[in-house]
């Protein structure tokens, strides 16, 4: 019996992926550093499909049907290109290696380039969901060469989560081209859940809802526009009760949030792209300030807050929903602009409406706006901006009142919202006629010759600063 698919690595992701295929009628070979792994998933879920038992990679390789297709689930970074190299002495041309973990992309297009020279497919997919996503169908945004998706994307189009029937999985571009849109995906997640976790705390440090009275508002949000599985999951969270204290749950939980780095990875990215993600920035920055601790305690004994005692505004509670859905619209539109500039800048073509279409269902930041967004890039006019959409336009400018409102509230009364007013900030930026960035022009200009253009002149310009003052074009400077 040949194997369709070979995994090794079987933590719970490699393992859940491995049984998502098995059930889905493909005889899986299966491979772990430790043989102990592959006994505990035969032993348990062994019946659930058809497996082969390997103890070594050669094994594994031997044992799948050509072309290989073996799929990698081992930490990202060098376990990664450790399993890469004991693998490819075994391929043949035309095999296939997965990478199905968090990687970075620029990982994934060295090892794409340098196995494409051996003759072999390397792909990156991004795989989002979770654990049961993993075993139920999970979003997959597959990167690789478009003749490695013939052979593997009916596969993964089979594991995928479904949408009405269609599959959330579709070839999402060249080399590191999955791996990037799963990274930004994680970066509009962090966004996502930082401005879910600042509206929570202005529900009860301004309108004095207590976090059981939050979980009926957040249920009573996902019924609209706001619809979402992070909303959903929300409400869940709220609602549970400390089974030790009896006090609510997040109240026993400490307040530092952990991160994996892929948050990091979007930002560093996106500044390297001159990309503005401003409010994924600030979600990622609000992690690493949850998480230095001691300064947070020193700074209540020493820094002074002279916070107003405000009268918090009539219908404030429904303000927070519309800030929400504001900002989290923004966090799309920042992600999205960001997958335009990194497809201009390794040319990859990106069709905006189907990786939309991908995050439906079976992924983390899976929202019925998706399917507005997916929608607005079908058309023949595509918006530069996702903002720009008309209903998406319309939708913000009604919310906008309320937004402004929720962030003066926060700040008159020292609650900390970075991706509200952040959010509001690019809003503003992007819809103000003049920015003070002339001004930096001027400064750089005066300390360091960097020149600058002029509103009604084509050219480059510098100004003898230290001399009269003239005004020269920046040619003569050189």
């Amino acid at each position: 019996m040949s194997a369709h698919i070979g995994v090794t690595g079987l933590a719970v992701m490699g393992a859940n992926l491995a049984r998502n295929f098995a059930r889905n009628g493909y005889t899986v070979a299966l491979h772990n550093r430790s043989a102990a792994k592959t006994d505990t998933l035969l032993e348990n879920y062994g019946d659930e499909g058809d497996f082969i038992r390997t103890e070594t990679l050669a094994e594994l390789v031997e044992a799948l049907e050509k072309p290989r297709r073996v799929l990698i689930m081992v930490k990202a970074g060098g376990p990664v290109d450790s399993v890469i190299d004991q693998l490819v002495p075994l391929l043949d041309e035309g095999d296939i290696v997965i990478d199905a973990g968090n990687s970075h992309y620029e990982d994934t297009r060295r090892r794409e380039a340098a196995l494409a020279e051996k003759g072999l497919h390397f792909v990156g997919i991004g795989v989002s969901g979770g654990e049961e996503g993993a075993l139920l169908g999970p979003s997959i945004m597959p990167g690789g060469s478009r003749e490695s998706y013939d052979s593997l994307g009916p596969m993964l189009e089979k594991i995928a989560a479904k949408y009405d029937g269609d599959p959330c999985c579709r070839w999402v571009g060249t080399d590191g081209a999955g791996h990037f849109v799963k990274m930004v995906h994680n970066g509009i997640e962090y966004a996502d859940m930082q401005v879910i976790g600042e509206a929570s705390d202005l529900l009860r440090s301004a309108a004095g809802l207590e976090p059981a009275q939050q979980a009926e508002v957040f249920t009573e949000w996902n019924k609209g526009p706001l619809s979402s599985f992070l909303i959903e999951i929300t409400a869940e969270v709220l609602a549970h009760q400390d089974a030790k204290t009896g006090k609510p749950f997040i109240d026993v939980v400490v307040d530092s949030a952990g991160q994996k780095g892929t948050g990091r990875w979007t930002v560093v990215s996106a500044l390297e792209l001159g990309s503005p993600v401003s409010g994924i920035a600030e979600s990622v920055f609000a992690r690493g300030l949850s998480s230095q601790r001691d300064q947070r305690e020193l700074a209540q004994d020493i820094l002074a807050g002279h916070e107003d005692r405000i009268q918090v505004p009539e219908g404030f509670v429904d303000d927070v929903r519309q800030a929400l859905f504001a900002s989290k619209l923004v966090s799309y539109a920042q992600g999205i602009d960001m997958l335009t500039a990194a497809a201009t800048e390794y040319g990859w073509d990106l069709k905006l409406d189907e990786i939309a279409s991908l995050w439906r269902a079976g992924c983390i930041i899976r929202a019925e706006l998706l399917d507005d967004i997916m929608k607005a890039y079908a058309d023949e006019d595509k918006p530069a901006n996702l903002l720009f959409a008309p209903a998406f336009a319309a939708a913000i400018a009604d919310a906008v009142p309320a937004w402004r409102r929720v962030v003066a509230t926060a700040v008159q009364l020292g609650i900390p919202v970075p991706v509200f007013s952040s959010s509001l900030a690019y809003y503003d930026g992007l819809r103000r006629k003049r920015l003070p960035a002339a001004l930096t022009q001027g400064l750089r200009d005066l300390f360091g010759a960097h020149t600058y253009r002029r509103i009604d002149t084509e050219g480059t310009f510098h100004t003898l600063w230290s001399g009269d003052k003239s005004e020269v074009s920046a040619v003569d400077t050189h």
